[in-house]
């Protein structure tokens, strides 16, 4: 059978859904899936409205069902859902009243193996319940973490004969590897969902499944521990604070030259306020793209000027963060590199060798570790902490990917408050 695109609609505004949804028929996708968030948002309607508007198409309501099986079957078939997701962490009882409840109601049920510790034993005992289709899925908090659902998409497909989907993070790229696994059908959300052209991306995707070529995609993709500077690179800090719920950054720190970007790992430096022995000493102990983070204080005179900057450029330092005095600002300017500072003065300081190197430090109320992840640009300097760096590279870069489509749906004639939805979330009293 013909590999089948099934679409996502993870939103959690109605209209917004039914755009998407159309333009990714257009596309090419085959089924429509009524996300999880937009159910919870919109409540069973939003599967109504998506049958009135769709009513040729397949779709599935993405329940996550765990309790209380028979019940909400009934009420996502009745509301016009062709197939409804139970979790596979449900009982047995749940699983089983589900496939009744769907019999009976000419729909069908897939049960989804998202955080389940045995997918493939559980989705063999649910071929055995009656389940019509698997899932095998990886929750978006994983994939934040760098997790894919391949490994095991492989495994249950050899030990299951009904038709098995695929879904987590799957883009242009991916596709056609979920589609060598063995899926059947490959659900994909962000990479359609959050472009600006969703029929061009869902053209894309279906074409990488039905050719096994994969389309090269610089968006959609999630990154793990080994290659977050790529992500880094590509977002601007104020992704990143969004992606860590408005935290991070450093207040008062502004950049000496605009236009520049700096990503790097963090080398910590204490020093007394002038004091520039330690932070010319963190020169050498710096690797090529690390980044110097030295806390002065916040006071004058200047600890870092033309020269301590030729030396960090020379050895491939990635930037300076400096809360305390820098100088010679004309000349490090010519040299592009990124410098990141609280106070600029003409007057030097003296080398007297106080303080320390890679110890854990604090600059605006920010605790910063050595190893840590700094990222500066035009807005300022946002700090990663070093054991959540790739989650949150991977936040910023969704951060980044979702404000596309609403920059297009603005380009189109929209304004901000209405691609918000402003007066339907605003907070009520």
């Amino acid at each position: 059978m013909e590999p089948i695109l099934q679409v996502a609609l993870d939103f959690v505004d109605l209209e917004r859904a039914i755009e998407v949804a159309r333009e990714a028929l257009e596309g090419g996708v085959d089924w429509i899936e009524v996300g999880t968030p937009l159910i919870k948002s919109e409540g069973l309607n939003a599967v109504r409205a998506i049958r009135g508007q769709f009513p040729n198409r397949k779709i599935i309501a993405d329940m996550k069902t765990i309790d209380a099986g028979r019940v909400e079957v009934e009420c996502a078939a009745k509301a016009g859902a062709n197939i409804i997701d139970v979790l596979g962490t449900a009982s047995d009882a749940t699983i089983s009243e589900c496939v009744d409840a769907a019999r009976n109601y000419g729909a069908e049920i897939v049960v989804d193996m998202i955080e389940v510790k045995d997918p493939v034993k559980r989705a063999v005992a649910a071929e055995k319940a009656g389940a019509n289709y698997i899932a095998v899925h990886t929750a978006i908090d994983v994939q934040m973490r760098g997790g894919d659902p391949f490994s095991v998409l492989e495994e249950v497909c050899k030990n299951v004969q009904i038709p098995v989907a695929c879904a987590g993070g799957i883009n242009s790229e991916t596709a056609a590897l979920a589609v060598s696994h063995g899926a059947s059908i490959v659900i994909v959300g962000g990479a359609i969902i959050k472009s600006s052209d969703a029929r061009e991306a869902a053209r894309e995707i279906k074409s990488s499944m039905l050719t096994g070529k994969p389309k090269s995609t610089t968006l959609y993709k999630r990154v793990d521990e080994s290659n977050i500077r790529d992500v880094l690179r590509m977002v601007s800090t104020a992704n990143i604070s969004d992606a860590m719920h408005r935290t991070g950054d450093l207040p008062g720190i502004r950049p000496l030259i605009l236009g520049v970007k700096m990503v790097g790992p963090v080398v910590t430096v204490r020093t007394y306020p002038g004091d520039w022995a330690k932070p010319v000493e963190a020169i050498d102990i710096a690797k090529e793209g690390d980044v110097i983070v030295i806390d002065a204080g916040g006071c004058g005179p200047a600890m870092w000027g033309e020269l301590a900057t030729h030396s960090a450029k020379q050895r491939g330092v990635a930037g300076l963060v400096a809360d305390g005095g820098v100088r010679d600002t004309p000349e490090i300017r010519e040299t592009s590199f990124p410098v990141f500072s609280s106070l600029v003065m003409p007057t030097a300081g003296e080398p007297k060798g106080f303080g320390e190197i890679n110890i854990p430090i604090k600059i605006g109320g920010v605790r910063i570790h050595p190893g840590d992840w700094a990222v500066g640009d035009d807005d300022g300097v946002v700090i990663i902490p070093k054991a959540r760096a790739a989650e949150f590279a991977n936040r910023a870069m969704d951060v980044l990917e979702k404000e596309n489509r609403l920059r297009t749906e603005i380009l189109r004639g929209s304004t901000l408050s209405q691609v918000a939805y402003l007066e339907k979330w605003e907070k009520k009293k």
